[in-house]
């Protein structure tokens, strides 16, 4: 049986608004640095198993002014073409029979939603220690 590697899917709008660093003056920019560093971290290897980027595939969902933000090796993006959780329920409900999926993320009801899909959660701080920031 093959093995099956886990999803770590990233809610991009609330993990780069997670930090009053002045991400609401470039949003793009904001989203595209937190992939960068994302693909860094997955390239690089290494991760204890434990770690949110252990070995899985990343993908980053985009909405709004960072929609157009494109993927890059190590790193999936998924823009939305509405909003962004919903985007991130359907593609945890379309692979979260067959695979782990955590997702990252700190709004309260799409933590809900996704846990009654079957998804486990982690908070932007968890994801943010992990890439040293």
């Amino acid at each position: 049986m093959p093995e099956v590697i886990p999803l770590l899917v990233v809610d991009a709008a609330n993990v780069v608004g997670s930090v009053p660093d002045g991400w609401w003056r470039d949003r793009a920019g904001a989203t595209a640095r937190l992939r960068d560093r994302l693909a860094e971290t997955v390239v690089a290897g290494g991760r204890p198993a434990e770690s949110l980027l252990a070995g899985g595939e990343v993908v980053l969902v985009v909405e709004g002014r960072a929609r157009h933000v494109p993927g890059v090796p190590g790193v999936r993006v998924l823009a939305a073409s509405g909003l962004g959780d919903d985007a991130i329920v359907a593609l945890v409900t379309a692979e979260g029979p067959a695979r782990e999926c955590v997702v990252v993320t700190a709004d309260r009801r799409l933590r809900e939603r996704v846990r009654a899909v079957g998804a486990r959660v982690a908070g932007p701080g968890t994801l943010r220690r992990e890439l040293g920031q």
